[in-house]
């Protein structure tokens, strides 16, 4: 009696397969015959593809939220920075047009 290898898929036709069931044109029955698998087969590829799809968008949302966050910290500082520059730039004007300033240029 001779021992079967159990069969083994490339990556490529699995996912070809799962994006056949996820599309849902067809029934499950309909891609494993299609395919030569079984149904179960059908169905968890579909899940593993449905799944790491799902990982994938959180982890692109809790970048960009990441990104976000940084970029609202950066409009802060930058708003701090630029309420002192004016500040600075109101407290000059006022000291150009002082006495002082006159003073000091006609030297």
């Amino acid at each position: 009696m001779a021992i079967m290898k159990r069969q083994q898929y490339e990556a490529a036709y699995k996912a070809k397969v799962a994006l056949e069931a996820v599309k849902g044109e067809k029934t499950v029955a309909q891609i494993a015959s299609e395919f030569g698998v079984h149904p179960n087969q059908v169905w968890k590829w579909k899940d593993q593809l449905l799944e790491l799809f799902s990982d994938r968008m959180k982890k692109r949302e809790e970048d960009r939220d990441e990104l976000e966050a940084e970029l609202f910290c950066q409009i802060g500082q930058l708003r701090v920075e630029n309420e002192w520059l004016k500040q600075k730039f109101q407290q000059l004007e006022l000291w150009r047009r002082s006495s002082r300033w006159r003073e000091i240029t006609r030297r």
